[in-house]
């Protein structure tokens, strides 16, 4: 089985891959991270060719235009398009190709190269032209994917020509569940019980995936990444092998310009000088006490594991996490 590195021995190419279950911060640090010089934040990119043409929950690129009239994703749904099809026949292929090959429940087949082979490696050779479609329009070495499908990151190191890091972001699932209970633009509820089975399956799959490459991951909870924000990113800058110099959070402020975002939480589309929050705790007393105990019912292993139920917090193996002084600590 490749390695995560021998594909991407010597790569120009970074994907900065976030996996971990939604709700749980990956927008807005990925979009602090488009700050960073040579860094571009593609935003959920598995969804570009189910979104763009309205099969998916929302058709806006996060520059506010339309997927399609976007300059940078019209040239990526434009230039790998098979011969004899339309660009929208191209796209519902792609789409039926994740949905056999790449989901979630996939995840451990596809790091053991026991899934269809010819299917696996098709779709990792599309990835591949895709990364370096994206990179050539945008002048970006390092691209962050937020797409948090544990079993497309899996797939990374069969990807040529990219060097893949992982970073497994997870948040207290009683928060998830909290703000899934809230409508907000394209993004509709979730039960507390179908959204803590997600997080348990996102984060476990998301483990095995980190497990397999240590070297390249990063366990971090969205908890410190909102209490120490500057010292969060810092710990990512080490991980791509980037000068904490060019960390763009200064305290607890950074100035967010246009993104190009697929798809993520409504709030990409704002801009501008931002305070991150040092706390996101409102769940505490909004969220229904039912829902809270069933939340920790179904997700109480992992959160112990996490540190969300106190005691002593420890990254799942393979993964490093950033200590209160943001330097790095193996579990």
């Amino acid at each position: 089985m490749a390695t995560a590195s021998a594909k991407g021995e010597g790569a120009s190419l970074t994907v900065l891959y976030i996996t971990g279950w939604c709700r749980s911060g990956s927008t807005i640090l990925g979009n602090v991270l488009n700050e960073v010089p040579g860094f571009f934040h593609v935003g959920e990119l598995s969804f570009l060719w189910k979104n763009a043409y309205g099969n998916g929950s929302n058709t806006l690129c996060g520059c506010g235009q339309q997927l399609l009239e976007c300059g940078i994703w019209n040239t990526v749904l434009t230039s790998d398009v098979p011969a004899g099809l339309t660009p929208r026949a191209s796209a519902e292929a792609v789409v039926r190709r994740q949905q056999a090959a790449v989901r979630t429940r996939h995840t451990l087949r596809v790091l053991d190269e026991a899934g269809d082979s010819q299917a696996l490696q098709a779709h990792a050779d599309f990835l591949a032209r895709t990364y370096r479609t994206i990179a050539r329009a945008t002048g970006s070495t390092v691209l962050v994917d937020s797409g948090k499908f544990p079993s497309e990151a899996a797939l990374l190191p069969r990807v040529e020509g990219i060097r893949p890091l992982y970073l497994h972001l997870v948040r207290d699932p009683r928060a998830v569940t909290h703000s899934w209970t809230k409508t907000k633009q394209y993004v509709v509820p979730m039960s507390a019980a179908r959204s803590t089975a997600y997080w348990l399956g996102f984060n476990a799959a998301s483990e095995e995936v980190t497990r397999r490459f240590p070297a390249q991951s990063l366990f971090l909870r969205y908890e410190d990444f909102i209490a120490a924000p500057d010292r969060a990113v810092d710990t990512v800058l080490d991980l791509v092998g980037v000068p904490r110099a060019q960390n763009p959070v200064k305290g607890r402020t950074v100035v967010l310009g246009k993104n190009h975002t697929v798809t993520g939480n409504p709030d990409r589309f704002r801009s501008g000088p931002t305070l991150l929050r040092g706390e996101d705790d409102a769940w505490k007393g909004e969220l229904a006490s039912g829902a809270k105990a069933l939340t920790v019912a179904l997700a109480w292993p992992l959160m112990a594991k996490y540190g969300y139920l106190g005691g002593t917090r420890r990254a799942p193996a393979g993964g490093s996490t950033p200590d209160p002084a943001g330097v790095e600590t193996r579990p």
